[in-house]
C-alpha cells in the first residue's frame, strides 16, 4: 500500500475518534444583585444561578424597594412574599411553575394555617417539596420568610 494512503487513512481514523464539539466546562455560579439600591445594599445577592438553577435568597412580606413590611400580619405578609419570590423569579428567567423547593420560616406556628391557605393559591401547577421552621425571629419583625429553587435549564449550544 502507498504510503500517503495509509497517512490519509490513518488521519481519517484519527478524525473520526475527535468528539463532534468539544466539551464545555459548565460556567460557575452567576451572584444576581437585586434592581433597587434599597435591596442591593444588603450583603447578599437576591438570587444565585448555578447551573440549571436558581436560588432565590429569603424574601420577607417587604412594600418593593422599601425595608418595611405590609401592614396587617401573617395574611398580608405571606401574600406579599409570595409577590416578592414571583418578582425575583421573573426578573431571572423563571416562574412559579419552575419552583422545585420552598423553605419557610414563620414567626409563630400557630400561624401556619393562614400561611398554608396563600401558599396554595400561588401554585397553579404543582407544589414544591417544602420544609417549614419556627423562628425565634425574623428580619424586621416579620411574621413569615421564604427562600425557594427553581429549576430553569440553561440553553445549552
Amino acid at each position: 500500500m502507498n504510503r500517503s494512503v495509509l497517512l490519509s487513512s490513518a488521519m481519517v481514523v484519527v478524525l473520526a475518534c475527535q468528539p463532534a464539539t468539544p466539551a464545555r466546562t459548565p460556567p460557575g455560579p452567576e451572584f444576581l444583585a437585586a434592581p433597587d439600591s434599597v435591596m442591593s445594599a444588603l450583603p447578599f445577592s437576591e438570587a444565585v444561578r448555578a447551573g440549571d438553577f436558581l436560588f432565590v435568597a429569603g424574601q420577607l412580606g417587604t412594600v418593593p424597594g422599601k425595608m418595611e413590611l405590609v401592614p396587617g400580619g401573617i395574611g398580608p405578609e405571606a401574600t406579599q412574599v409570595l409577590a416578592n419570590v414571583k418578582a425575583v423569579l421573573e426578573r431571572h428567567g423563571a416562574s412559579m411553575g419552575a419552583v422545585v423547593k420552598c423553605t419557610v420560616f414563620l414567626a409563630d406556628i400557630k400561624e401556619w394555617p393562614v400561611f398554608n391557605t396563600i401558599y396554595r393559591g400561588a401554585f397553579k401547577t404543582h407544589f414544591p417539596a417544602r420544609s417549614a421552621f419556627a423562628s425565634n425571629g425574623l428580619a424586621l419583625g416579620a411574621r413569615v420568610e421564604l427562600d425557594c429553587t427553581a429549576y430553569v435549564p440553561v440553553a445549552r449550544p
